[in-house]
């Protein structure tokens, strides 16, 4: 899931990378999911005479009331939807059983990457079934870990979720952000963890800021927004980023202001020291366009000014590490799929900058320094591939992965001689890896055991072509001995958009739909990462409509190659990627039998006016530019819908507490699909209460939203799932 604010932020992760394949069980089912349930009747939504004036063009927004989410005809609208969606879904007889295979798949012992700071490790853990991972610290990776912060204590359902964790580099203090009910607002918090006691710092509106600690451990910086108001908060336009300093012990009303740049409202900024603690590092964003400027400030002399290194907006360039005033960066400078550079800043002119690691076929999507040595991640037709650098650029070694799928993590210092990191696929969870570079060696360091045999499925990589003839990759997983006979119950996910790349990835929601014999597809769509900006770029602002075209394209290959037909194909997608299943809905409703947008943006013509959504006109482009516009309301999903059309069946899944995508876009397009259905297919709103945009989400919330949504394809996708019984027993 996940439009983002800046690479080098958490504003991330946003989307859910589900995965499928095909049934294992045995054992028959009573009822079947194609017995017609009720008739839905939805409730009435009120259409007002809203109309709009776009460079000459008007627009009607008859539900635009749907935007005041604090206002209780909205509130009661939400209500009422969330009672027709909840009775249809607890009329599907497979739900309860999916649920509780769900939950059992779900409950594994899983492990995050251990990092090291001040003679003391750090690694989240969660036992399974917890609604968030609780934090541990070790003196020795064989010794008894010790609970250091349990975020499941702070709320009663699971809602407050831990959203940064960042120690002092003794390792004897630890700055914790929290954000509450899915909100991307942050409170940070700080903890001794020798004591395990709060001090009474507290930092309050924070958002896409991560901590970063002075090397005396006095104090720290991060970024915030000034404070919204009460009724604001949660759709607000979020402009003027401030990067400050926050001294240990005082109030966060003393805190130094270390940047800002009030002429560019648009910039944000986020603040990095330098392992030597000779430098802060500023990154300066613009919105989610990939180029940044990078400024720094010498930290060793009083009052020293931010100095403007990189500040032509010409590339992306992401700091690595520095020895003395040698800085590295990773850049797709006059490299789409991106290098390694090194920068003198005693003679900062390009003239002088050095190439250190050049362009390869393969995106570099990631660069960490440690033991002295240069671990680049690349994406090798979107799985991973790790090399490893000597500082002059020298190979040597290529680091051998268990199969193909994604590694991540490779973090620590210069000086250290350990990293650690993680390898997923498709059918694989996570498991984490000590390696020794030294020597070369992995070693396992923690390996989860699901209740599942995942030698039973398979993934294999294709390739189709789309519209205009480009090459586009598929991930397809699925049951073993999978007949392609047309019949099979598919669902193709995608996301397609700034420069996110869709990697290999495990999900126990994912293997309860290949246990009940669906198949799982991922295209790696263009406007994503998986092959350098130039890739990014194609699926951009007036080119957007090649993404659209790669994923119909995509089911178009699925139905010709015989593992499906359209009225077994859904399509689904998060974020952006609810974009991309809106948008396709529109355009082709009749090559899919139903859709799942989750959290999307629908709404091309006012998107920018909430939130952080001005930040995304980079990927898209606005409604303000003439030329633009016509691009934006040609795909809009909230403006292509026809009435009279027959559409799929459509479960849109939404958050009340969602402050970046905000959840009118979700209700307006529920209205209007709902008013525009000429066929029998259901349309229908989720609305989970007190979640967000995806990120923190509790498990218990994220299975039963799952559990609704395996149940809802179930039964539209007439899947019999045999043995589903047996299996969750």
């Amino acid at each position: 899931m996940n439009l983002r604010t800046e690479p080098s932020t958490p504003f991330l992760s946003l989307f859910l990378c589900l995965l499928l394949a095909s049934g294992l069980l045995s054992g028959c089912m009573h009822t079947r999911s194609h017995e017609t349930l009720p008739p839905l009747v939805y409730p009435a939504t009120a259409k007002t005479n809203q109309w709009d004036d776009y460079h000459g063009t008007r627009v009607a927004d008859p539900y635009r009331w749907l935007e005041d989410d604090n206002a209780p005809t909205t509130k009661a609208w939400v209500e009422a939807q969330n009672k027709v969606t909840f009775d249809y879904l607890a009329q599907i007889p497979e739900r309860a059983n999916i649920k509780e295979r769900l939950t059992q798949l779900w409950n594994y012992e899983r492990f995050g990457i251990p990092f090291k700071e001040g003679g003391r490790y750090f690694v989240s853990h969660n036992t399974g079934l917890q609604n968030q991972s609780v934090i541990f610290t070790m003196s020795t990776l064989d010794a008894e870990p010790v609970l250091l912060l349990d975020p499941n204590t702070l709320s009663s359902d699971g809602t407050v979720a831990l959203s940064g964790f960042h120690v002092s580099h003794d390792g004897n203090l630890v700055a914790y952000g929290l954000a509450k009910a899915g909100s991307d607002w942050q409170q940070f918090k700080v903890r001794d963890i020798r004591t395990g006691k709060d001090l009474p710092d507290e930092i309050n509106w924070a958002k896409f800021s991560g901590i970063s600690w002075r090397k005396d451990n006095q104090g720290f910086f991060y970024s915030r927004f000034a404070e919204p108001s009460k009724t604001d908060e949660l759709k607000a336009a979020n402009y003027f980023h401030k990067l400050y300093y926050h001294r240990l012990g005082s109030l966060q009303s003393d805190d130094v202001l270390i940047y800002e740049r009030p002429d560019h409202k648009d910039w944000t900024f986020g603040g990095e020291v330098t392992d030597d603690g000779h430098y802060l590092i500023i990154h300066v964003e613009q919105g989610t366009d990939t180029r940044n400027r990078l400024f720094y400030r010498d930290l060793q002399a009083p009052n020293s000014p931010v100095v403007e290194l990189l500040n032509d907006f010409d590339a992306a360039y992401h700091f690595i590490d520095n020895v003395g005033s040698i800085f590295y960066f990773h850049t797709d400078l006059n490299a789409s799929r991106g290098r390694i550079i090194s920068i003198d800043i005693n003679k900062p002119d390009k003239a002088n900058w050095l190439e250190v690691v050049p362009q390869t076929s393969d995106r570099l999507q990631g660069v960490s320094a440690v033991n002295n040595q240069l671990i680049a991640d690349y994406l090798k037709d979107a799985h991973s591939e790790i090399k490893i650098y000597s500082l002059d650029g020298s190979l040597i070694r290529t680091v051998a992965l268990p199969g193909l799928g994604t590694a991540g993590g490779f973090g620590g210092k210069r000086y250290e001689r350990e990293t650690f990191y993680s390898f997923t696929s498709y059918t694989v969870p996570s498991t984490i890896y000590r390696y020794d570079l030294t020597t070369g060696t992995s070693t396992v360091f923690r390996q989860p055991k699901i209740h599942l045999d995942s030698s039973e499925f398979e993934t294999r990589q294709v390739f189709f072509h789309s519209k205009d003839g480009t090459r586009i990759p598929m991930f397809i997983t699925h049951k073993k001995g999978l007949k392609l006979n047309g019949n099979n119950p598919t669902y193709l996910y995608g996301y397609g958009g700034f420069d996110i790349s869709i990697t290999p990835g495990f999900s126990p929601s994912s293997m309860t739909w290949l246990e009940m014999g669906g198949v799982f597809a991922v295209a790696n769509l263009r406007g994503g990462g998986e092959y350098g900006e130039e890739w990014h770029q194609q699926g951009m602002k007036s080119k957007k409509q090649n993404v659209f075209d790669d994923f119909i394209a995509a089911g178009e290959w699925l139905i010709a190659n015989k593992y499906t037909r359209r009225d077994k194909l859904a399509i689904g997608g998060g974020s952006n990627g609810g974009l991309l299943v809106g948008a396709c809905v529109t355009q082709r409703p009749d090559l899919f039998g139903a859709a799942v947008p989750a959290v999307g943006v629908m709404d091309m013509l006012r998107f920018h006016k909430f939130t952080i959504g001005w930040a995304w006109t980079s990927d898209y482009g606005s409604a303000d530019n003439a030329d633009e516009f016509k691009t934006l309301f040609a795909y809009s999903p909230l403006h292509n819908i026809k009435p009279g059309t027959h559409y799929p069946a459509t479960l849109i899944l939404t958050g009340d507490h969602d402050d970046r995508v905000v959840p009118a876009h979700s209700f307006k397009f529920a209205s209007t699909l709902q008013a525009a259905q000429a066929g029998p297919k259901p349309v229908l709103i989720r609305i989970e209460t007190r979640a967000g945009h995806g990120a923190g989400k509790p498990t218990a919330k994220a299975i039963e939203e799952e559990s609704d949504k395996w149940a809802f394809l179930v039964h539209q996708l007439d899947l019999h799932p045999e043995g589903l019984n047996a299996a969750a027993k």
